[in-house]
C-alpha cells in the first residue's frame, strides 16, 4: 500500500501492527496515528517538541526535512538519526511508522494535552508561533 495512492491521492499512513489508514493531507502525524489509526501515541507536552514521548520509527516514507524545534530536542537529546517526533511531521505522503510509546505500554493514565492542528511551538516568553523548517 506504501507508496500507492489511489483516487483523490490522500496519503497512507501505515501504523505498524495496524491496518494503513487514509488521512486528510497536511494532518499532524500524531493527531493521523491517534484518531485515524486508533493508536494511543504518547503526546504528553501537547506537540510542542518537548518531552519527546510522541516518538517514533519510520519503517518507510521519512521525510528528507524536520522543524528546527524537531532538530534542535532531539540533537540535544542525542536521538537525531534514531528516532522522529510525529508532533513535527504532516501526513504529506505514504509513511510506515512505529510509536515507541503508547498509553497502553507504559501504563500511563492518558496520552496528553491534544496537540493543535498546526504545528507550532512555545517560545521562550510563552507566545505561539509556526516554527522554521530545520536541517
Amino acid at each position: 500500500m506504501i507508496g500507492e495512492k489511489e483516487g483523490d491521492g490522500m496519503p497512507y499512513v501505515d501504523v505498524e501492527g495496524i491496518e494503513a489508514v487514509e488521512v486528510q493531507e497536511g494532518k499532524r502525524l500524531v493527531l493521523a496515528i491517534e484518531e485515524d489509526a486508533g493508536v494511543d501515541i504518547l503526546h504528553r507536552c501537547g506537540g510542542y517538541a518537548k518531552c519527546t514521548t510522541c516518538r517514533i520509527e519510520y519503517l518507510e516514507g521519512e521525510p528528507d526535512k524536520m522543524t528546527k524545534a524537531e532538530f534542535e530536542v532531539l540533537e540535544r537529546k542525542d536521538l537525531l538519526g534514531r528516532v522522529r517526533l510525529s508532533c513535527q511531521a504532516v501526513a504529506d505522503h505514504d509513511a510506515k511508522v512505529r510509536p515507541l510509546a503508547t498509553v497502553s505500554s507504559t501504563g500511563a493514565e492518558r496520552p496528553g494535552r491534544k496537540p493543535e492542528p498546526e504545528i507550532m511551538y512555545l517560545s521562550l516568553s510563552g507566545s505561539k508561533s509556526q516554527p522554521e523548517t530545520g536541517p
